[in-house]
């Protein structure tokens, strides 16, 4: 199994969404612009957030099991995949890719 490194690589905010079906929050992200995590095959790693892990999970598995490719040219590097997570008001984008 291959190891894949994930890293924070943008964050949005969709202020106009949020003013108008949000409900006020405090902390709705921990994620900070480059943070790096490492999947070493032991499940979500330590710091990531759950939901994002969920929206990634599938994408670094096939990553770490050796496949490529994942949408028949889409990325530069074979071995990559840039995912989002499912905050539709405040998405961060994640780069994945394998690390030897």
């Amino acid at each position: 199994m291959r190891n894949v490194k994930i890293t924070v690589v943008k964050k949005v905010w969709h202020k106009e969404l949020s003013e108008q079906y949000e409900n006020p929050i405090e902390n709705a992200c921990d994620m900070n612009l480059y943070d790096t995590f490492v999947y070493d095959g032991n499940g979500k790693p330590e710091g990531l957030c759950q939901s994002a892990w969920e929206s990634m999970e599938q994408f670094v598995l096939y990553l770490a099991s050796g496949g490529e490719d994942l949408f028949d040219g889409w990325m530069k590097n074979k071995r990559s995949a840039m995912i989002s997570c499912n905050d539709g008001f405040r998405p961060v984008s994640f780069y994945i890719e394998v690390i030897e």
